[in-house]
């Protein structure tokens, strides 16, 4: 069976089996919730309080909430939002090629007047804000709110501490110093690096690297369309080709091609990998499970992926839209915010009171000086439909071996070109 068509298939099969199966969809004492943080994240716990007071201040609603995957919501939402089925709000991945494109295509509700009403915007605050709001192009940074975060997130350094207090090794704050750490460890025999090919995080990866030469006009020009894109420049042909000298010295494994980001973080967490390179999302997560340890996070060196996190969105056809906005303010309350953020999460609108651990108090401020330095870059597979598969394929190709690192940026190229007229570009 061709590959779109069983994607096709799969997406069609996923939202008959799993998306559409409420009963109370349009009943206005139930307010239908989507998304997929895990209950032991920061957000997840935050938005299960959130539900406590929500249904606590208006008494005879409850919240039918539904838990979704984010491949499963990254694959069937256009599907789903434009039937039926939609739930009152959802969380979605944000940038041009998910709540842009659903925005251009008429699927979202304009959230404009109640952000200014209600004081969202203040909340959110210039930078996080970039990724809520959206032209007529479907282009992030200007125009209206298609969303509302209320956290933010960013890719960083995971290190086991206690392994590299053994060794002698410093926190890895540079590229060299990570490098020198990686390479003592390999030749121990053991692979430094969690990461997970069939999903994410391989992708970020390599658009990591990409940023430790890039600079914002670059990044604008690869997210926001403001000039010529080219995947071989000097700064995209570094990150591919260091990303094949990792994988030439040991520092990621070949069978991580099949990985998937889930692997990736229990490969970190029971230990096997001393270092994993992924977003701030995980930080409650390891806080809560990881006791066999010591372990700390450093900022990756130059720019790095980040931004707002990602979006409530109200569907255009959502049966309770006023219910769907209650419920965001809620999100956005210092009580919750607080929660988020003594949970491991970046708070966007937290209370005066600082974080008691240091280590949570670390993550907000060192997210507070990328945002003030303009050193977030976004994710890699905003730009363009469908490019979250693509740079994943791509990239699994690399590890595998079956593309070389030139190929490889080819592929991505021609994919970036061939779609960027689905979008603003």
């Amino acid at each position: 069976m061709p590959g779109k068509l069983l994607v096709a298939l799969v997406a069609a099969l996923t939202v008959a089996a799993g998306c559409g199966s409420s009963d109370d969809a349009g009943d206005p004492n139930t307010l239908t919730l989507w998304h997929y943080e895990g209950p032991d994240s920061a957000m997840g716990i935050a938005w299960a309080e959130a539900i406590r007071l929500f249904e606590e201040s208006h008494p005879g609603v409850t919240v039918e909430f539904e838990e979704k995957g984010f491949e499963q919501v990254q694959k069937t939402a256009p599907m789903v939002l434009n039937s039926s089925d939609a739930p009152d709000l959802m969380e979605y991945n944000k940038g041009n090629a998910t709540t842009g494109l659903l925005s251009k295509q008429g699927l979202l509700t304009d959230l404009s007047v109640e952000v200014a009403d209600r004081g969202w915007d203040r909340k959110v605050g210039a930078g996080p804000d970039i990724t809520a709001r959206y032209d007529e192009r479907g282009v992030m940074g200007s125009g209206k709110w298609y969303g509302v975060p209320n956290y933010a997130e960013y890719v960083l350094v995971y290190y086991n501490k206690t392994m590299f207090d053994q060794r002698g090794l410093a926190a890895p704050t540079t590229l060299e110093e990570l490098t020198a750490a990686m390479g003592r460890f390999a030749a121990e025999g053991i692979t430094p690096l969690a990461v997970g090919g069939a999903e994410y995080p391989a992708a970020q990866l390599l658009y990591q690297l990409a940023l430790t030469r890039a600079d914002r006009d670059w990044v604008d020009r690869f997210q926001r369309y403001t000039g010529e894109v080219d995947f071989h420049d000097r700064t995209w042909s570094n990150a591919v080709e260091t990303f094949a000298a990792w994988l030439r010295e040991g520092y990621l494994d070949e069978d991580s091609a099949g990985l998937k980001a889930e692997d990736m973080g229990l490969g970190f967490a029971q230990g096997r990998n001393p270092i994993m390179i992924s977003g701030s999302w995980w930080y409650g997560r390891l806080s809560s499970q990881v006791r066999d340890f010591e372990w700390a996070t450093a900022a990756w060196p130059g720019m790095t992926a980040g931004s707002g996190g990602n979006l409530w969105v109200v569907p255009k056809g959502a049966k309770n839209k006023e219910l769907a906005l209650d419920f965001i303010d809620i999100t956005l309350s210092q009580p919750v915010q607080d929660l988020l953020r003594d949970s491991g999460g970046v708070a966007l609108a937290p209370g005066d009171a600082p974080a008691t651990d240091p280590g949570v108090a670390r993550l907000n401020e060192d997210f507070r000086e990328l945002s003030a330095g303009d050193r977030l870059a976004f994710y890699p597979d905003w730009p363009v439909p469908g490019f979250y598969d693509a740079q994943v394929t791509a990239v699994q190709k690399l590890i595998t071996g079956e593309l070389g690192p030139h190929e490889v940026l080819t592929e991505l190229a021609d994919y970036y070109r061939e779609n960027l007229a689905g979008v603003g570009g």
